[in-house]
């Protein structure tokens, strides 16, 4: 339970879910993990493989290996959520890429019926944490693992990334003296050094064509991503302003 009192005296629930694809609202839930933990040790842990009752695709059984095979007979979502909800209970929900994971736990509530107060859980995304330590080549869990010489945990499954993602956290978290500061922190933007995604991914932004930059900045990407673009053509658009003021050539 969030307390306000020091970091290591909190409780925090890890969550990681494996899905047949990345649309909250089509896609199945197919594998679910949760970890009650301290900074110091893990509570408890919630563990299911789920039957989505629909195929799985070979991208994504590429990625986390389950197979329909694995899957079939398991429990259904609408049979494990109420228990997951429970577990989950009104701590801080940590977890890389969070907002993923909880949008896919919302949609399958509303599709079956089922209460729950996800809406209202406070969230620590690691990956956000990851972009404001700057200090790993990229901010992948699998990186991150590397970078802060993490043991594996196996296979890249629900309950080892929760496990590796509770690691990741240990480190990433210990600038901050309370889970408030953390929180704080996580409510403003962050400045990116490099571009995440696309044609130019890993670039400086100030190496990124303007053209593209513009283009970017009217997409829907996420707050850190679009505050950085923008940071970025500001920057652009201050260097024209003086370099115009300059030039005794600039008005001809």
């Amino acid at each position: 339970m969030f307390n306000m009192g020091l970091l290591k005296q909190e409780s925090f629930i890890c969550l990681d879910l494996e899905t047949t694809g990345l649309d909250p609202q089509s896609d199945r839930i197919i594998e679910a993990a949760a970890a009650k933990f301290s900074l110091e040790e893990i509570f408890d842990a919630f563990e299911s493989l789920i039957d989505p009752l629909c195929p799985i695709p070979k991208e994504s059984i590429d990625i986390h290996h389950i197979t329909e095979e694995m899957v079939r007979g398991k429990p259904k979502i609408e049979e494990i959520l109420p228990q997951l909800i429970s577990f989950i209970g009104n701590d801080v929900i940590v977890g890389h890429g969070i907002p993923f994971d909880v949008a896919f736990l919302i949609a399958a509530c509303k599709q079956h019926g089922i209460p729950h107060h996800l809406n209202k859980n406070l969230q620590i995304d690691t990956l956000r944490l990851a972009r404001l330590y700057g200090g790993s080549p990229t901010n992948s869990l699998e990186m991150l693992r590397t970078h802060f010489n993490i043991k594996p945990e196996g296979a890249h499954r629900a309950m080892s990334d929760v496990m590796i993602t509770i690691e990741v956290f240990k480190q990433l978290s210990k600038p901050f003296k309370t889970a408030k500061e953390i929180l704080d922190r996580l409510k403003k933007p962050i400045l990116l050094k490099k571009m995440p995604l696309g044609k130019h991914k890993g670039r400086l932004f100030s190496e990124i064509p303007l053209e593209y930059l513009k283009w970017a900045s009217h997409q829907d990407f996420d707050q850190d991503l679009m505050y950085s673009l923008k940071t970025e053509l500001s920057k652009r658009k201050k260097g024209d302003r003086f370099q115009q003021a300059a030039s005794p050539f600039s008005s001809l």
